[in-house]
């Protein structure tokens, strides 16, 4: 293991500090720079750290200014860009295409920090100052904006980002496999073709070269899918199916006489490969040049990050075209160790604030991957629940209550949320649950409760919500524990008219529930979703009302938003209460 800084370089002081003459790696991230294994960022920097590279890093560059990009002068071997955790579109702007009033990667909230296409504008500017360096782009817009896409917020198809970016390749999906093989070739000046998890766009006499034999398939032409609105939708279909690591065949996309080229996905990381990119030897913290809060920071310090992948394939995420559906988990000790290393930081109040991923409650998934060789399913829950995916939750069981044993451990909450589908599957684990790792308030996503709604996001029927309900009264009750449910319900998705939407206003009303966070529906680059708000089709080729300017969506809005008042004073009302937070912190 390579000897690592306490933090990576972010300027020539602290390049001498390190020992570095120059740097052999520049990362640009569009976040502030936090020392942490829920930054992505962070993650690939220690990684190549560990492989023996130099590597610096640059947050929130100037973007009106690229020599804000010189500060540590020429890497020697090349540049990965990244806008951060979160695509720059959804980070900027609300799903009224308004600006938003806070950014939680920035300090202090602080907006204006990135460019929108956070991506194309870094990568020229590295182009600009740096000419001739090789550019790698990578994290969640990357994945999201691999192949052309439906972009929301300019409500118009755009092309790959690798077009506008110049960059040289991207790197899709959790980057650890591909990022330290396209460095290695960078260096020694390699082909970068056939890296599984990137993406290159080849000039004329490439694309003319290029041979996909049976490995690859095309997807629409970028001018197809310009002149065919369908055409999004048979690439977003085609895109799910072979997310399959072990059977996934690159795609192929044509623009004009190039050819852009997604080589398969990479194969996840194993259990101890996975334990280990969480044990580098990461600060946990914000750089010392931040003296204000940084609000994402605040929300991930004190919780572990136990999974990667979602078995769920929900219409409205991205995780499945990003992570993938197969949830790879970390061992036992490895989460017992990031334990350790948590509560021995000064601040730690004895609270962990949350163990899982995705969901709290698909901890050590399993699969016969032999059996999933040729799946080519989106999700292993829906329509039904695959046999081949096993979940009892027996495993998250046993680790709680070996986290619950630390000395130091008062609390230790599960706070990102559960899968309904598989918690009343798992009832020893729901119990334990309910009874030791709720703080007052549990979230769960029914997303909606009509039917033709959940089929189209993927979700399972109402009843499981509502016999979900009842259990968690109860054992709530039995536990002698007054806690509440923190459902969230999305408007204007796909397929939901006003009708369908009276089904969730007539429940709330029934129940006197009381909300104070509500989401109206984001169409997200590259998911299913996303395509069916393109093209107002769902994936069978049904048409389906979708509601797209504000004034047509205000009305599903103002279903939720009407009960984003406060608590009520009638106790029944309190009790079905969503969240108790102080005035003008609630988010929509």
């Amino acid at each position: 293991m390579s000897r690592q800084p306490e933090f990576l370089p972010t300027t020539g002081e602290e390049m001498e500090r390190a020992g570095y003459e120059e740097l052999d790696i520049l990362l640009v991230t569009g976040d502030c720079y936090v020392d942490h294994p829920s930054f992505g960022v962070s993650i690939i920097g220690r990684l190549l750290t560990d492989c023996g590279y130099r590597v610096g890093l640059i947050a929130q560059p100037d973007w009106k200014n690229p020599e804000s990009l010189t500060v540590m002068g020429r890497p020697r071997i090349g540049v990965g860009v990244t806008s951060g955790n979160m695509d720059s579109m959804v980070n900027i702007y609300t799903v009224g295409r308004r600006f938003r009033k806070e950014d939680c990667f920035s300090e202090n909230g602080e907006t204006g920090k990135r460019p929108p296409h956070a991506l194309i504008v870094y990568a020229q500017m590295v182009k600009q100052v740096f000419p001739g360096i090789p550019v790698q782009l990578g994290g969640l817009e990357a994945s999201f904006r691999r192949i052309a896409h439906y972009d929301y917020w300019q409500d118009k198809i755009r092309p790959s980002v690798l077009l506008d970016s110049k960059a040289e390749i991207l790197v899709y999906g959790m980057g650890e496999r591909p990022t330290p093989e396209v460095y290695r070739r960078f260096a020694a000046g390699e082909s970068l073709a056939g890296i599984r998890g990137t993406a290159r766009l080849l000039g004329k006499k490439a694309a003319e070269a290029f041979d996909p034999g049976d490995r690859y398939l095309f997807l629409p032409s970028y001018e197809e899918t310009l002149a065919d609105k369908d055409a999004l939708m048979r690439a977003t279909i085609m895109v799910e199916q072979e997310m399959n690591f072990q059977s996934g065949r690159g795609l192929l996309q044509k623009y004009g006489d190039r050819l852009l080229v997604v080589e398969p996905p990479p194969e996840p990381l194993k259990p101890e490969e996975l334990d280990r990119v969480h044990e580098l030897p990461y600060a946990r913290r914000p750089h010392p040049k931040y003296k204000g809060r940084i609000p994402a920071f605040e929300t991930i310090k004190d919780s572990i990050q136990a999974v990667r992948g979602c078995p769920g394939g929900c219409a409205f995420c991205g995780l499945v075209v990003h992570q993938g559906r197969h949830v790879m988990s970390r061992s036992e000790d490895s989460v017992l160790r990031e334990l350790d290393t948590i509560a021995k930081c000064p601040n730690f109040k004895g609270t962990i604030s949350d163990v899982g991923g995705a969901a709290g409650n698909i901890y050590g998934s399993r699969y016969d991957l032999e059996r999933c060789r040729k799946c080519r399913r989106s999700s292993c829950l829906f329509p039904a629940p695959c046999p081949n995916y096993v979940c009892t939750g027996l495993e998250t069981l046993h680790l709680l209550r070996r986290m619950r044993k630390h000395p130091k451990v008062k609390h230790l909450y599960i706070n990102s949320g559960i899968r309904l589908d598989l918690a009343l599957r798992q009832p020893e684990l729901l119990r334990e649950i309910i009874a030791h790792h709720v703080s007052g308030h549990m979230k769960v996503a029914p997303e909606h409760l009509h039917p033709t709604v959940l089929k189209l996001m993927r979700k399972s029927p109402a009843e499981e919500f509502y016999k979900f309900m009842e259990v968690f009264d109860r054992i709530s009750k039995e536990c002698g524990k007054e806690q509440y449910l923190i459902p969230l319900f999305i408007s204007n998705f796909p397929g939901c008219t006003e009708k369908e939407m009276k089904t969730v206003d007539d429940f709330l009303n029934r129940h006197k529930w009381s909300l104070q966070q509500v989401q109206d529906y984001i169409p997200l680059p590259m998911t299913m979703g996303g395509a069916m708000y393109y093209t107002g089709k769902a994936p069978d080729g049904t048409p389906i009302p979708v509601n797209r300017g504000l004034a047509e969506r205000r009305q599903q809005i103002g279903v939720l938003k009407k009960r984003r008042s406060g608590p009520s004073k009638d106790p029944v009302a309190n009790k079905r209460c969503w969240e108790r937070r102080k005035p003008g912190k609630q988010k929509s």
